[in-house]
């Protein structure tokens, strides 16, 4: 009887077992079993995790991020201020040791100097770092200068994430936050971004900002390019 058939249609496979030393000699060599070359076993970190363990996939799945830290540059136009230009940087979701919570900040300002944001934040995701969809409690600081006014102070908020592709193929984020809550200047900021992947490492990415404040709303269109970690 082949014994190692039946582990492996069991979910078992032989890493997570105390085979015993006489079973284990008779069980063949990951290369007999998939009647793979040395060469190809030596030179895939898959293929020799699985001969040493059978992995937890569904674990891995849930939990290795299906979105990763993004360095960002880009062309980014007011129309609110009249149509001014400018550019933005910024980096998004730098994860924090092996946990949920990551860190995000960014600067934007326009060519003519009378529009300028700037701020950090740290999201903390409330569901598993390797599904589909996640939400961010979000809580930083911000700065906000637009003609004739400015603001800053705690910056308060949530972000809902969509992946379609894992990896960073291609993802979808609605961030919604308030600066300075409670005070007579509080700005309200409502964020659309989309990005998608041109190489392993490069991304495109689109915003739409709106930032509303008493007596103004400000608007903000920005395109450019991200470099995923």
């Amino acid at each position: 009887m082949r014994w190692e058939p039946m582990l492996l249609l069991c979910g078992l496979g032989t890493g997570g077992l105390n085979v015993p030393p006489a079973l284990a000699q008779t069980l063949p060599s990951i290369e007999e079993r998939y009647e793979l070359d040395t060469d190809t076993v030596e030179s895939s970190p898959t293929l020799q995790r699985w001969a040493d363990e059978q992995p937890d996939v569904l674990h891995d799945i849930r939990h290795d991020p299906s979105f990763r830290t993004r360095i960002q540059a880009g062309y980014t136009v007011f129309p609110s201020n009249n149509g001014t230009n400018g550019f933005m940087v910024g980096i998004e979701d730098w994860f924090i040791g092996d946990t949920s919570l990551t860190l995000s900040g960014d600067y934007q300002q326009n060519f003519r100097g009378d529009r300028e944001t700037y701020g950090a934040d740290l999201r903390y995701y409330l569901l598993p770092l390797g599904g589909y969809v996640n939400v961010a409690p979000v809580v930083g600081y911000r700065s906000i200068t637009t003609e004739g006014l400015s603001t800053d102070g705690m910056n308060l908020g949530f972000q809902i994430k969509v992946i379609p592709s894992r990896g960073g193929g291609a993802d979808f984020a609605y961030t919604q936050t308030w600066t300075a809550p409670g005070n007579s200047n509080t700005a309200s900021t409502t964020e659309f971004e989309f990005g998608y992947a041109l190489t392993d490492h490069l991304r495109l990415f689109s915003e739409i900002e709106w930032q509303f404040t008493p007596g103004r709303t400000d608007s903000q269109l920005g395109v450019g390019l991200e470099w995923m970690l």
